[in-house]
């Protein structure tokens, strides 16, 4: 065994810090007898791992404000590490009996797959699409965007509309449905803008921009506590960081913010 092998410092799923900030490391010897270990990646020649914790955690992000404050200081390198490093010793650890007989499951190919111990059934790490799209309406008066407020979040706290993919369906199809099922608006002319990973647990989160044909909202309050329209002034003081803004945007790290400001640059 390399004992210069790097192991990442979790406590559960929650990243340890060192002195700088950054993302804490220790070796190989540190890890608990016996632990399942995900191979991560090589860096500066040395081989990277992290260790299954004991429970997963399936919640959304928004149910750890400790973890999202965390998440802020990280650097992007070390964001991406660890949101990578998060999501697949999540599913390990929720993933320890087989799906299709019951069976005990062990870890396999590095820690990118577990097989059945009793009928062999192979199961691989899984993300799912999400789709996070930005709708626009002009109608000659000057554009502006739909923003929804999710049930439970703070006032003020706006972001784009967003759902998973069916089975069956396009990006395209799900945006359209997921518009029209929370906002009552009908959304046309989707193009594909960025991606995102994001390990709650383990999604990707697929930036669209979508063209409204109608701007009267229909709630769906299972769903949204709120959605309305912003124009490109208000959603400009929000970035900018305006108290008076009548909104309050996603953190820096979220794809949703970046969507924001690529509606800004495209219109200016």
């Amino acid at each position: 065994m390399n004992w210069k092998a790097r192991l990442l410092k979790l406590n559960g799923l929650m990243p340890e810090m060192d002195d700088a900030g950054a993302l804490a490391w220790s070796t190989l010897a540190d890890a608990a007898e016996g632990a399942e270990l995900v191979f991560l990646g090589l860096d500066d020649g040395k081989a990277c791992f992290a260790a299954v914790p004991e429970r997963g955690d399936a919640s959304p992000r928004m149910a750890n404000p400790q973890l999202w404050s965390l998440m802020a200081t990280l650097s992007a390198d070390d964001l991406a590490l660890y949101g990578g490093a998060r999501s697949i010793v999540d599913w390990h650890a929720r993933h320890r009996f087989c799906a299709a007989c019951g069976g005990d499951t062990k870890i396999g190919k590095g820690g990118w797959q577990r097989a059945c111990t009793v009928c062999g059934t192979e199961h691989f790490p899984r993300t799912d699409p999400v789709t996070i799209m930005l709708v626009e309406y002009d109608d000659g008066s000057g554009a502006k965007l739909l923003l929804g407020r999710g049930l439970g979040w703070p006032e003020r706290a706006y972001s784009a509309l967003a759902g998973f993919v069916e089975p069956g369906e396009s990006i395209e199809e799900a945006v359209a449905r997921e518009v029209l099922e929370e906002s009552g608006i009908v959304a046309k002319e989707v193009h594909y803008i960025a991606s995102q990973p994001w390990p709650f647990p383990s999604q990707l989160m697929v930036g669209c921009h979508a063209v409204a044909e109608n701007d009267e909202i229909t709630l769906d309050t299972t769903e949204l506590a709120d959605a309305r329209w912003f124009t490109r002034a208000e959603v400009t003081a929000a970035l900018n960081g305006d108290e008076n803004a009548p909104m309050n945007t996603p953190p820096r790290q979220a794809i949703a913010s970046h969507l924001l400001k690529w509606w800004i640059e495209k219109g200016a």
